[in-house]
C-alpha cells in the first residue's frame, strides 16, 4: 500500500482527496489518500512519524509559502514562483518541494485565451495562488497588475474599467462555496466580448464572478481544468525515481 495526502486548513471541500481516490479505484492502484487538516504546519513532523509509508503530499491554503522552511530541496520553478504545492518524500525522509499550480494554470489559460490577442491581465489576490499565475503570465509576456484589498487598486480599476483584450483572474477564495453569492468588487459592466475571466475556484461550477462576466459578453472559465492538470503533474512527480 502506498500513501499520499493533502495538507492544509480547512479541508472541508478538498478536490484532491476525491480526485485521487477515484484515480486509484479506476486504475486499480494499491494506494490510499489522506486529508491532513492541521491548524499549525509544525504538525507535519508528527504526520511524518505517524505515517512512515507516506510517499508524497500536496499543500494547499494557507501553507504554500510556509512549507519552505520544512523542505530539504526545492525545484527551481517552485523557488522562482515562491510557493510549493507538491512535496515528494525521498530516500532518508527528505522533503523535496515542487509547484504544479503553474502547470495547471498554464493549461487552463491556453484553453481560455486560445485565438485571442490578450495584452494585459488583472489578478485578484496576492496570496499563494497568485504566485503561479504571475509566473505563467510573465513567461507568456503578458503584462499584469495585482488587485488587493490592502491598497486602492480595486477602487482604481472600478474607476478605469476594463479595456479590450484584457484577462481577469480571480485568485482569491471570494465566491467559493458556501459563500457562493459573493464576488470580487470589480466593474463587470465595463467588460465586453474581447475579455476573458478565469476563476481559480471550481465550487460552485459557475461562480458569481463568472456569471457577471458572461452577462456583459465576456468568456468565463472555472478552475477545474487547472486542478486536474496540477494533480496529474503531482502524480508524475511522486512516481519519478529518486
Amino acid at each position: 500500500m502506498r500513501y499520499f495526502g493533502l495538507i492544509g486548513h480547512p479541508l472541508s471541500h478538498s478536490f484532491s482527496k476525491a480526485y485521487f481516490e477515484d484515480k486509484f479505484k479506476n486504475e486499480a492502484l494499491d494506494c490510499f489518500f489522506i486529508n491532513f487538516d492541521i491548524e499549525k504546519l509544525h504538525s507535519i513532523k508528527d504526520i511524518l512519524v505517524q505515517y512512515p509509508d507516506l510517499q508524497g503530499f500536496t499543500i494547499t491554503h494557507p501553507y504554500k509559502k510556509e512549507i519552505f522552511s520544512y523542505l530539504d530541496a526545492v525545484d527551481a520553478n517552485a523557488e522562482e514562483i515562491g510557493a510549493v504545492n507538491v512535496v515528494k518524500i525521498e530516500a532518508g525522509k527528505k522533503l523535496h518541494g515542487y509547484n504544479t499550480d503553474y502547470i495547471g494554470f498554464q493549461g487552463l489559460m491556453e484553453k481560455a485565451i486560445a485565438g485571442r490577442d490578450i495584452q494585459k491581465a488583472y489578478i485578484c489576490g496576492t496570496g499563494g495562488a497568485s504566485e503561479a499565475v504571475k509566473f505563467v503570465l510573465k513567461n507568456k509576456g503578458i503584462e499584469y497588475k495585482l488587485l488587493s484589498r490592502k491598497d486602492n487598486s480595486y477602487q482604481q480599476i472600478k474607476q478605469e474599467g476594463f479595456k479590450n483584450n484584457e484577462l481577469i483572474i480571480n485568485a482569491t477564495p471570494v465566491g467559493m462555496y458556501p459563500k457562493s453569492d459573493e464576488k470580487p468588487d470589480l466593474p463587470y459592466q465595463t467588460a465586453n466580448s474581447t475579455n476573458v475571466f478565469i476563476d481559480l475556484i471550481y465550487n460552485p461550477e459557475e461562480t458569481m464572478f463568472m456569471k457577471e462576466a458572461k452577462k456583459y459578453g465576456a468568456k468565463a472559465f472555472n478552475g477545474l481544468k487547472m486542478l486536474t492538470l496540477q494533480a496529474e503533474a503531482a502524480w508524475r512527480i511522486w512516481n519519478l525515481e529518486c
